[in-house]
C-alpha cells in the first residue's frame, strides 16, 4: 500500500481555494500510485479559524466542501481535517473519504488549550477511537495533539485490537527547534505501538503563526526515515508492506533532507510569514522606513526575499539629527537590495509642529516628547503613502525594543506587520550576517552592522543611554519573558540585581504599547501576543523585589 502526505499552505476561511489545492495534490498523488492520501488538520478551513467556528453557516459550508471534495476525488482513500457541527456540538475532525463520499469521521480527543491554542473554546472532545482498514492493514487515525501523550494514546486504543500503523494529521505551529520535539513525539508513538507512524503537517503563515510542514514517516523502531520539505508545499510518499506480521515503510525519498540550523529556520520562517501575511491580506507591495540602521535593513531584506525587490519601497526620512553616514547607508542598502528608494526630509515638518506646540504649557525641544514627535511624523508619512499606494507598511522594531517599550506609539509602531517583532536584537545581528552570507555579497553594509545602535532623535544619542547593553538585556528578557523566571531567579543566576529590576519594570509597564502594536511573525516558544496574555492594568510587582 502506498501512502502520501500532502502538506500545503491552507488559507483560513478559503474553503474553495483550499479544496482546489487539495484536488491538485490528489491528481498528483493518483499519478504516483498513492492509495491513501493524508491532508493536514483543519485543511479544509485553515488553522486556526478562531471565531469563524462560532458561525453555524461556516461549519455547514465546511461540511459541504468536504462532501464535494469526496465526490471530486473518488479514486483514493483520503483523510482530511475539517470542523464539523454534530449533534449540537462542534468538533475538530478527520474525515475519511472513500468512493466519492464521507465514509467515516474521527473526532479529535485531546484539545490543546495553552499558549497560542484555544481549542477548548471552540471544540468538544471526541471519545471514540477510529481504525480504518486498507490493503489488509489496520490504521489508527489521530489528530495532532492526540499523539503527544503516548500513555493516554495507549489507553485510548487499548481495546481497539492490533494496530499496523498510526496516521496523524496535524497543524503544529513552528518555533525555533520544535522539529526535534516533533521527531521525538513521532518516534515515541511508533515505539508505543511497535508499528510505523506518519505525520502530515500544515504549511504557511497565518497572522502571527508559522506552519513549517516537515511531514514525516517513522518506522516501527521509531527511527525517522523520511521527511518532507520545510516551509513549502510537498507530497511525501512511502510504500507500506506487511510480511509475517511485520509492517515496514519504504519511502520514495531515500535520504532525509539536510537539517536546518536555528538561523536557517528563523530566516525561512520570517520570509514565509511575511510573504503569506502580505499576499493573503491582499497587498502586493510593502513600504519599509529605512533609517540606515540594522533593524530596518534586515526587515527590508526579508521583505525582498518574501515578495521580490520590485514590490518593496524604502523610504528614508532624515531630520537634523540624522548623520550623513546613516542617510548614506539607507540609500546603499536600498541599492544593494535593488528596491525603489525615496528621501522625504522631515526637518520643515518638525519645525512646523514645534511652532504649533510652543503655545502648549511646558513644551520644549529637549525632552522625550520632542524626540517621539519625530517618530510620529515618520509614522504619519509612511501610513499616508500606504493609503496612496495601497502598500502595507512593515514596522522594524525587534523583540528587545518591543519588550521594554523602546518604541513610539503611532510612530515607529505604526504599520501593518512587524516582521522582526519576535527577534531579539542580538539575533538581528546574526540574521544580518546570514543574509550577506546566503547572497554571497554585502547586501547589508558592514557599516550598518558595525555601527553603535542609535535612534538618532537627539544629538549623539545611543541606545545604551536608555537600555543596558543588548547582550545583557536579551539574557534578562529571555529569562523573564520566555521562561517566566522571577527577578530573584535571574539574580541568583548572576545577573546584576539593579539592571534586572529596571528591565522588569520596563517590560511590565509597557504592556499597553505591545497591545496596540501590529502582529508579527512568531519564531520563539513564547512570543508577545497569544503566547503571553498579561493584563494591562496590573499592580503585581514580582514578589516585591522590584
Amino acid at each position: 500500500m502506498r501512502i502520501g502526505l500532502g502538506q500545503f499552505d491552507a488559507v483560513v476561511g478559503d474553503l474553495e481555494g483550499n479544496a482546489k489545492r487539495m484536488r491538485e495534490i490528489y491528481r498528483q498523488a493518483r499519478e504516483q500510485g498513492v492509495e491513501i492520501l493524508l491532508f493536514p488538520e483543519l485543511a479544509v478551513c485553515g488553522y486556526p479559524p478562531e471565531d469563524l467556528l462560532l458561525k453555524r453557516h461556516f461549519l455547514e459550508e465546511s461540511r459541504e466542501t468536504v462532501e464535494k471534495l469526496a465526490a471530486d476525488c473518488p479514486d483514493l482513500t483520503i483523510v482530511v481535517g475539517f470542523a464539523d457541527y454534530y449533534q449540537g456540538d462542534t468538533y475538530n475532525c478527520a474525515a475519511v473519504l472513500k468512493n466519492g463520499g464521507v465514509a467515516e469521521v474521527y473526532r479529535k480527543s485531546l484539545l490543546p488549550n495553552e499558549g497560542v491554542f484555544d481549542e477548548k473554546r471552540y471544540f468538544e472532545q471526541g471519545n471514540k477511537p477510529l481504525i480504518i482498514t486498507s490493503g489488509g492493514l489496520r490504521l489508527a487515525l489521530t489528530v495532532c495533539m492526540d499523539i503527544w501523550d503516548t500513555d493516554w494514546l495507549g489507553r485510548f486504543f487499548k481495546n481497539a485490537g492490533k494496530i499496523d500503523m498510526v496516521l496523524n494529521i496535524s497543524a503544529s505551529p513552528f518555533h525555533l527547534g520544535k522539529i526535534e520535539t516533533r521527531k521525538s513525539i513521532i518516534s515515541q508513538c511508533a515505539a508505543q505501538f511497535k508499528c510505523p507512524a506518519c505525520y502530515c503537517n500544515l504549511v504557511g503563515g497565518q497572522d502571527e503563526l508559522i506552519f513549517d510542514g516537515r511531514s514525516m514517516f517513522a518506522d516501527a523502531s521509531g527511527d525517522i526515515i523520511a521527511m518532507a520539505k520545510a516551509f513549502e508545499d510537498d507530497l511525501l510518499i512511502a510504500d507500506i508492506t506487511k510480511k509475517d506480521d511485520v509492517v515496514q515503510v519504504g519511502p520514495q525519498q531515500r535520504e532525509l533532507p539536510v537539517e536546518l540550523d536555528l538561523l536557517d529556520e528563523a530566516y525561512q520562517a520570517l520570509v514565509l510569514g511575511t510573504r503569506d501575511y502580505i499576499r493573503k491580506n491582499g497587498f502586493k507591495k510593502a513600504i519599509v522606513g529605512l533609517s540606515g540602521g540594522i533593524d530596518s535593513a534586515v526587515t527590508a531584506s526579508i521583505a525582498v526575499a518574501a515578495i521580490g525587490a520590485e514590490n518593496v519601497i524604502g523610504i528614508t526620512m532624515p531630520s537634523k539629527f540624522n548623520s550623513p553616514d546613516t542617510v548614506g547607508d539607507a540609500e546603499l542598502c536600498a541599492k544593494n537590495l535593488g528596491i525603489q528608494f525615496m528621501t522625504i526630509p522631515i526637518g520643515q515638518i518638525l519645525e512646523q509642529f514645534n511652532t504649533s506646540l510652543t503655545d502648549a504649557p511646558d513644551w520644549d525641544t529637549k525632552g522625550i516628547a520632542y524626540e517621539n514627535l519625530q517618530a510620529r511624523i515618520r509614522g504619519t508619512i509612511l501610513m499616508s503613502l500606504s493609503n496612496q499606494w495601497e502598500a502595507i507598511v512593515l514596522t522594524t522594531g525587534n523583540k528587545s525594543e518591543t519588550a521594554v517599550g523602546y518604541a513610539t506609539l503611532y510612530g515607529d509602531t505604526a504599520g501593518g506587520f512587524a516582521v522582526i517583532k519576535d527577534v531579539f536584537k542580538t539575533t538581528v545581528y546574526k540574521l544580518a550576517a546570514y543574509i550577506n552570507k546566503i547572497n554571497n555579497r554585502e547586501i547589508i553594509p558592514l557599516s550598518v552592522i558595525n555601527r553603535i545602535p542609535t535612534a538618532e532623535l537627539r544629538p549623539n544619542q545611543k541606545d545604551t543611554d536608555s537600555l543596558p547593553d543588548y547582550d545583557l538585556l536579551d539574557k534578562i528578557l529571555a529569562g523573564y519573558v520566555e521562561e517566566d523566571k522571577s527577578a530573584q531567579q535571574l539574580i541568583d543566576e548572576g545577573l546584576p540585581a539593579e539592571v534586572v529590576g529596571r528591565v522588569i519594570r520596563m517590560v511590565d509597564r509597557n504592556e499597553y504599547k505591545r497591545r496596540q502594536s501590529p502582529p508579527g511573525v512568531k519564531i520563539t516558544p513564547k512570543a508577545f501576543g497569544k503566547d503571553r496574555r498579561l493584563p494591562i492594568t496590573n499592580r503585581y510587582k514580582d514578589g516585591g523585589l522590584i
